[in-house]
């Protein structure tokens, strides 16, 4: 999608960080800019010595992004380097990091390219098996990300303000800052931030449950898993992962519904707070989902309307509450 935030690298800057990153005999051979994000700009570079690798490169310093999004390719590298040490999720490699801004005026990294396609650009060609196969061990692999576990609560960036012992602390400030965002931005939002935040008070003490750390991508949504012939190849795009409770996880949204996820995570989530939880993150992320059309611009109409009726039906449920 076309954003704001992406910078775009002429030919001799590719050349010199390809350089930096293979050495001076890598040459780019053809460049290809990968347009589906929504946030960074990326790469698919074929080199001289024959390898394909993707490069990511992110938003330059002076660029209006959300508090949540500082430093977040420092934490994408780390994450992906974390989960591909573990091990059973298949993840690309990541090949180096540069945040020197010595070369180009934006931090970037080289990772492996991997095979298939977004789900998001299959799916509705697949049969009804296919789909049950691949939610399925999307489920199985999110459960086995669910369970590395963490030392603090908060962004995955290692120096992260969001660190903390509680979760229900963490995740408040998590959300203040979103619509400290919004403030900043002058984001048109369907009630004040006061009400916002008067309305979600008396389902804060669910959060007490969560008291252990989880690695939670956060952003595993269709388009961020890369299948071929019907089985997932990869996961991709690491940059808002997090310590966390794991039901933030993108398939436990309310505009998601599969079955066939669930039964491959293993576990149901029905009770009174878990339910609550997930009404909170539901919050939160279509809060963010509006809040970032600002900054970077977004021109879909059919997105931006979208998301702004995402966040009217998920503040229906808080509202109808504190009548």
């Amino acid at each position: 999608m076309e954003s704001f935030t992406k910078v775009r690298l002429d030919d001799l800057q590719l050349r010199l960080v390809a350089a930096r990153a293979f050495g001076a005999d890598s040459a780019v051979v053809s460049s290809r800019e990968l347009t589906g994000g929504f946030y960074n700009t990326a790469y698919d570079l074929e080199l001289s010595d024959g390898r394909s690798v993707i490069l990511k490169v992110a938003p330059a310093p002076e660029t209006e992004i959300l508090s949540y999004e500082q430093d977040i390719m420092r934490a994408e590298v780390e994450a992906l380097r974390l989960v591909h040490a573990a091990g059973g999720v298949p993840v690309p490699e990541v090949y180096s990091y540069d945040e020197s801004l010595e070369l180009i005026p934006c931090p970037y990294f080289f990772m492996e390219k991997v095979e298939g396609q977004p789900y998001s650009d299959v799916k509705d060609s697949l049969s009804a098996e296919q789909q049950y196969s691949i939610e399925f061990e999307l489920g199985r692999y999110q459960r086995l990300i669910n369970e590395i576990k963490g030392p603090v609560f908060g962004l995955f960036a290692g120096d992260s303000v969001e660190g903390g012992k509680s979760w229900r602390a963490t995740f408040w400030r998590m959300l203040q800052n979103v619509l400290v965002d919004a403030e900043r931005l002058g984001a048109q939002l369907p009630v004040s931030l006061q009400e916002i935040e008067l309305a979600l008070q008396p389902y804060l003490p669910a959060l007490d449950n969560v008291i252990e750390p989880s690695l939670v991508h956060w952003d595993l949504w269709n388009g961020n898993l890369f299948v071929q012939d019907g089985v997932i190849v990869s996961i991709i795009d690491w940059e808002r992962a997090m310590w966390g409770d794991v039901l933030m996880e993108n398939y436990f949204r309310h505009f998601e519904n599969s079955q066939a996820f669930y039964e491959g995570y293993g576990t149901s989530f029905s009770s009174p707070d878990e339910l609550i939880r997930i009404k909170l993150y539901d919050l939160y992320l279509d809060l963010i989902m509006v809040i970032e059309c600002y900054p970077r611009q977004y021109k879909d109409e059919n997105y931006l309307r979208w998301v702004r009726d995402n966040l009217a039906e998920t503040w229906r449920f808080f509202s109808a509450a504190a009548e």
